[in-house]
């Protein structure tokens, strides 16, 4: 993640190799120079009584990759097992393109950018969810 500028708001927290950091009360900018350094914001973070939508599942498995509480290898495993789950249910173009995205961060080893690209897809599945007939 070498390169890795992060913009953050007052009070704002973020996870740095198992850190928690909290920003001041003004808005900073922080240059992450460390390569492979563990970054999450705790703002994105999805918490795990959250995980309950395939998009989230995949998120939260990119997240404790992030956060140094997952392995990476096995992560990027379930990951692309993930992602290629994911391609089947959303078909659209531009879901497509999101999950291509994130499927060739994942594959460089930048988590964070993938993460956002899966994260570009959840409104789009929870209008799907909402639209889902339900049984009676």
């Amino acid at each position: 993640m070498s390169g890795l500028v992060l913009k953050l708001g007052p009070k704002e927290r973020v996870l740095v190799n198992g850190a928690v950091i909290e920003n001041g009360d003004r808005r900073s900018r922080l240059s992450i120079l460390t390569p492979n350094a563990n970054i999450l914001r705790l703002r994105d973070a999805i918490r795990p009584g959250e995980v309950n939508t395939p998009v989230r599942r995949v998120c939260y498995i990119a997240q404790l990759i992030l956060s140094g509480d997952a392995d990476i290898e096995e992560g990027r495993i379930q990951l692309m097992r993930g992602v290629e789950q994911l391609s089947q249910a959303l078909s659209d173009d531009d879901s497509r393109q999101q999950l291509s995205d994130a499927t060739e961060a994942f594959l460089e080893g930048e988590f964070y950018r993938g993460l956002k690209r899966l994260r570009s897809l959840l409104p789009r599945e929870e209008r799907l969810m909402a639209s889902r007939p339900r049984p009676s």
